[in-house]
């Protein structure tokens, strides 16, 4: 029985998934430029204007600056993107 009732706590505690969402993005370093194509699963709100800030933070941390979110998309579009992105696709 106690296990049993540990299980159901355990179950209840696991966080509620949230829907997937992703943002392709561009952009850029410095000295010498160099600019690339990106597809970025993300973690907060699935919208551009939470993308933009999300995407940047997190480019930022790898020496890479925001340029455009090109849109905010669910995971069923988002193989057709992974070509494009090479190997930006899901790196950050």
């Amino acid at each position: 029985m106690a296990g049993a009732a540990w299980l159901g706590l355990s179950l209840t505690a696991a966080p509620a998934r949230a829907a997937e969402c992703y943002a392709d993005y561009k952009a850029k370093q410095e000295s010498p430029l160099k600019l690339h194509y990106g597809v970025m699963a993300l973690r907060g709100a699935c919208s551009k204007e939470s993308a933009t800030q999300e995407v940047a933070a997190r480019l930022g941390q790898n020496g890479w600056t925001l340029l455009t979110i090109l849109s905010v998309f669910d995971a069923t579009d988002l193989e057709k993107r992974k070509a494009n992105a090479g190997p930006y696709y899901l790196r950050f």
